[in-house]
């Protein structure tokens, strides 16, 4: 049996047509660039943009605390700092730059997702193109990216809403019903994070009930949040001193590229898009159009946030956990505060939303593929949803999210963001050479020049990351195989071939 069996586009799409495991169609262009604007802007639009503006100081405590550019570039050792200038004013100029390189990998998935519109995104197109190992490596790793990453959303969901009602109503939950028993160095510890399994329990419910009314609750969603950002941009922009905005690029090209290596991981998400391939009704048209139209609406967002931020306070002093609220405070606009930390919330529901939503499809796409159990491709009778599939995603996310503190894995979800981005536009290249004739109602341009250039800035992006980020990686990749060769491999559909 080879590793590298692949399965043909036509298999997968007559097998999504099975009416006892098809999913209902009922996603148009507006409900997808939801789905990716609800993804890809959560919280980080208001911490990590003065963070990136103001730049940080890494300690390195140990060899794997540091990244392979700082032991290459900068000889970094243990006990050693490192000062990663920040970009200033010119943050702005840092987010075109990121949103241009995640354009690459973006059209990469707008012509795989409307030749193969099948759930699954990056894990269906490894094993249509690349093979049936390099499919499982990367639907693994999806596994974990979904997972870690609303992890870490549900936890912060719980931050800000204990923020919020003390603000409101001047009351917190009791620490041991809002902290974990295994908080991160310094925290405070309790008996259970409850409103972080709450919230995802809740989500789960939702989406359980059917995509169509998933995607409603989202676009609502989506809508406050973005109202949310708006109103601070105007609310503020009263308050905006040009002098703040010089010197512009305080640190030269070399902090730009600092803050886009940092804001780079707020535009991680629209790839969830692609996983909705099976229940979008015109996938040829609609898949590009909404990816596409995710990163231009985001990307207009973010600098609208990081030309006002900037303005209304010295980026020196942006360099906190909250730094629109910090900055809020500083102004006096705490009725503008509780809005953002409100829009905050919203993007936090929203992000666990969509990517809930994606998990449950990956998991859906292996398991008919008989990768693994198949109870995980069970679709419920009425709603016509991968039921099972999304309640155990949402125990499997909640639960940890209640006992742990797990901001400390984050990156993870950073390498298999980009290992997956990788690995599609690698795709797109392979799949021109195998099969040239096959229609395309969207083509990369430049091929294989621009897909080549998406893999070069994921690799350098990667470089970027700790080391203990790639041992953990590697780590959950070898769990994988121990799954994939006793039992994925022998119960597959390509058995024997």
């Amino acid at each position: 049996m080879s590793l590298f069996r692949t399965k043909s586009i036509d298999a997968l799409i007559a097998a999504s047509e099975d009416p006892t495991k098809s999913l209902r169609k009922s996603l148009g262009p507006w409900s997808l660039t939801a789905l990716g604007i609800g993804a890809v802007i959560g919280s980080g639009i208001f911490t990590l943009t003065g963070t990136a503006a103001a730049g940080k100081v890494v300690p390195i405590k140990s060899m794997l605390n540091a990244t392979v550019l700082d032991l290459v570039l900068n000889g970094a050792h243990a006990g050693s700092q490192l000062g990663r200038p920040g970009a200033g004013p010119a943050i702005t100029v840092s987010f075109i730059l990121v949103a241009i390189a995640c354009a690459f990998a973006g059209l990469c998935y707008a012509e795989l997702a409307s030749m193969i519109p099948i759930a699954g995104s990056a894990y269906t197109y490894a094993y249509a193109i690349l093979g049936e190992i390099v499919a499982w490596i990367i639907g693994w790793d999806l596994i974990l990216e979904y997972a870690v990453s609303n992890m870490s959303v549900a936890v912060g969901f719980s931050a800000y809403l204990q923020d919020l009602c003390e603000n409101l109503f001047g009351f917190r939950l009791p620490p041991q019903l809002a902290f974990p028993p295994y908080p991160a160095a310094g925290g405070p510890a309790g008996w259970f994070n409850i409103p972080a399994l709450l919230i995802t329990l809740l989500v789960t419910v939702v989406l359980v009930r059917g995509v169509r009314e998933s995607a409603q609750a989202n676009t609502v969603m989506v809508a406050i949040k973005i109202a949310a950002i708006l109103i601070f941009c105007l609310g503020a922009a009263k308050a905006v001193n040009t002098v703040n905005w010089h010197p512009f690029a305080p640190h030269g090209f070399s902090g730009i590229l600092t803050g886009a290596s940092i804001v780079f991981f707020t535009y991680i998400g629209f790839d969830s898009i692609s996983t909705a391939a099976e229940e979008c009704r015109h996938p040829q048209r609609d898949l590009p159009i909404g990816i596409l139209a995710t990163l231009i609406v985001c990307t207009i967002l973010y600098c609208g946030v990081a030309i006002v931020l900037t303005g209304i306070a010295n980026y020196q002093t942006l360099g906190t956990d909250s730094p629109v609220a910090d900055a809020l405070k500083g102004l006096g606009y705490n009725r503008l505060r509780l809005v953002v930390t409100a829009g905050a919330l919203m993007g936090m529901i929203s992000s666990l939303l969509v990517y809930q939503y994606g998990q449950a499809r990956i998991w859906f796409a292996m398991s008919r593929d008989r990768l693994l159990p198949g109870l995980f491709s069970a679709v419920h009778p009425r709603h016509k949803t991968p039921h099972i599939s999304t309640w155990i995603a949402g125990f499997v996310v909640g639960i940890p999210a209640g006992i742990w503190d797990i901001d400390t894995f984050a990156e993870l979800s950073n390498i298999g963001t980009l290992f997956a981005f990788a690995l599609v536009s690698a795709g797109v290249i392979v799949l021109r050479r195998k099969q040239p004739e096959r229609p395309r109602s969207f083509r990369v341009p430049l091929v294989p020049f621009l897909p080549m250039l998406s893999i070069a800035c994921c690799l350098v992006l990667m470089a970027g990351l700790p080391l203990l980020t790639w041992i953990r990686f590697f780590v959950w990749l070898i769990i994988g195989f121990a799954i994939y060769f006793p039992f994925g491999r022998k119960r597959s559909t390509l058995a024997g071939t």
